[in-house]
């Protein structure tokens, strides 16, 4: 039997989804989904008689198997993962032999996988706004699956929204039609012929636009900010050409964009076909691609070869990020590369002090057993995991080598999910002429223990002298409020639009105890979502004893608002009760 997945109730050896069908009516009264899924699904064992689903805070109507309703118990709900929904088959199945599960649903108004936005809270002002993120184990709120990424499967789906609004998912769009329930809504259907993991589903229904940047590329978002993001993503084919060159061939016909609202969690999402951003990019500059290019780089790592587990996230995210800065060395120079690189080691550094050296979170492979992969979350995939393979390219004969080994291991493990031996051992077959210098890696150190890694990649100085020369110059520790006074006259940083530079600039204001920053960072803790914004300001504020109580103040004024999972972990950070997710 394989590993079980920690964080799902479904067993896979015993059967697996190849195929969804999906038919559902976006309810923004209810604030719900309600529809039917179609999973066909395949025995792996003789005499199956019954299968287990993961539900969370679903409403079952019914279950109908090839043609004949049967009977189902939801289990009890666990603390994170929901309940496991156990359906009984009316007839036995033997190995290899296909059945059709069609399941009646409704989703809660507060599923953890779905934000429904009133009109206020979008550009426009006057539609409402919806959109899914079932990234790590939420798909199981939004439908009932194996919610699991050991499991890949393809999907088809039809999608009634009201007329003026329109529909889009991580697939390709296969048209529209009225809808012949309901002359004042329409049918979008979607056709995802790649076979994918059900953390990759994804629906996005608003008042949308979209202008071409590219030959197989569209940019979508309201239209109040379709122009800018237009311009800001422009770079995306030239993207992902070289991400072709590096990687090999795009295999999912489309590649569109996507602008959500500022409460999206995340800086982006790689959903197949199109990828969800955050409005936190739109510097005005396109100085914020790199997160495309990481977007971008998924459709290799994460989408075609999936991690097995949420254990073995590293195999996504570390070779994401390898890849995204090997996309930026080719645009933008090796120096470049390295001064990103170097920010990301320093960035593992800043991750492993707030979360503790000896923390098992911190191991590149952690234990996820009763852990929420949410709470688990932090910069350690990315950033130990592509730290591990810059160190490989060093030790085994530089960039031009190790990225043969990166394409042959995709070419090997497309449309598979895979663990981090599977990844190892294609390592030491490919550098088989090399294995006495795989040999040399302290591989326990590097993937079973937490902390700072057991070796530091070589990284090239050149760009980041130059920021370290001038940060000296004003340092002592921590910066004194004259110092940010100082700096705010000479560099004018309140004005500054970068998201990533004010976010920096505000920390440090706050940690060094200006108050003239806390509305500021009030401001932008609360304007925009994006978690690796906004709980590290809410931390600051709720540490400096100045702000504490105007944090926990506006915490509870916007949790109504915030995403699901956002207002968890904010909740979590500020010691504030409430529900969970």
């Amino acid at each position: 039997m394989a590993e079980a997945d920690p964080s799902s109730f479904a067993s896979p050896d015993c059967c697996r989804t190849h195929h969804l069908y999906l038919r559902c009516r976006v309810d923004f009264e209810s604030r719900s989904l309600r529809g039917t899924a179609a999973l066909t699904v395949r025995a792996e064992r003789d005499n199956l008689r019954c299968l287990v689903l993961d539900t969370k805070d679903l409403t079952i109507h019914k279950v109908v198997v090839n043609g004949q309703e049967t009977t189902f118990a939801l289990g009890q709900r666990h603390r994170f993962k929901g309940a496991p929904m156990e359906i009984t088959l009316p007839f036995q199945l033997g190995k290899g032999q296909d059945v059709v599960v069609e399941i009646s649903f409704e989703t809660s108004p507060s599923s953890s996988a779905l934000q429904w936005l009133a009109p206020e809270q979008t550009s426009g002002r006057r539609h409402p706004f919806l959109f899914s993120q079932c990234q790590a184990h939420h798909c199981r709120a939004v439908l009932p699956c194996q919610d699991t990424p050991s499991v890949k499967l393809t999907y088809y789906a039809e999608i009634s929204v009201p007329n003026e609004l329109v529909a889009l998912m991580s697939a390709k769009r296969d048209g529209d039609m009225p809808d012949p329930e309901d002359s004042t809504r329409k049918i979008y259907r979607f056709n995802q012929t790649v076979p994918i993991p059900s953390y990759l589903i994804a629906l996005v229904v608003g008042a949308l636009e979209s202008r071409e940047i590219g030959p197989r590329t569209l940019v979508w978002a309201e239209k109040e900010l379709v122009e800018k993001s237009a311009y800001e993503f422009a770079e995306t084919e030239a993207m992902l050409k070289i991400a072709e060159d590096l990687a090999g061939p795009y295999m999912w016909g489309q590649y569109d964009l996507l602008v959500l609202p500022p409460s999206f969690p995340y800086g982006g999402m790689e959903n197949p076909c199109l990828t969800f951003v955050t409005p936190t990019l739109l510097a005005g500059d396109r100085s914020l691609s790199n997160v495309i290019a990481h977007e971008i780089s998924h459709s290799w790592t994460g989408n075609l070869v999936t991690n097995k587990t949420w254990e073995h996230f590293w195999l996504n995210e570390g070779h994401t990020v390898y890849l995204e800065r090997r996309i930026g060395g080719r645009l933008f120079g090796e120096q470049f590369r390295h001064f990103q690189a170097l920010g990301g080691w320093r960035e593992l550094q800043n991750t492993i002090n707030t979360l503790g050296g000896t923390n098992p979170l911190t191991n590149l492979i952690p234990n996820l057993k009763e852990v929420d992969p949410d709470v688990a979350y932090s910069s350690v995939p990315y950033e130990k995991g592509s730290a591990l393979l810059l160190h490989l390219e060093q030790l085994l004969g530089g960039p031009d080598i190790f990225i043969g080994f990166l394409r042959a291991y995709i070419q090997q493990f497309a449309y598979k999910s895979v663990m981090t031996d599977d990844w190892k051992n294609f390592l030491y077959s490919y550098f088989k002429d090399k294995v006495d210098v795989l040999d040399t890696v302290d591989w326990n150190a590097w993937l079973n223990t937490p902390g700072m890694p057991p070796v530091k990649p070589t990284y090239d100085m050149t760009l980041s002298n130059a920021c370290v020369a001038l940060s000296q110059r004003w340092i002592k520790n921590p910066l004194p409020v004259s110092h940010v006074r100082r700096m705010q006259e000479v560099y004018n940083f309140n004005e500054v639009n970068n998201s990533e530079i004010r976010f920096r600039w505000l920390r440090l204001c706050i940690q060094a105890r200006w108050e003239n920053a806390i509305p500021l960072a009030l401001k932008m803790a609360t304007e925009q979502g994006r978690m690796k914004f906004t709980r590290p300001l809410f931390k600051d504020l709720y540490k400096f004893e100045q702000s504490r109580v105007q944090a926990v103040n506006a915490f509870q004024q916007h949790r109504a608002e915030m995403h699901p999972v956002t207002a968890m972990l904010v909740a979590r950070d500020l010691e504030v009760a409430g529900q969970t997710v």
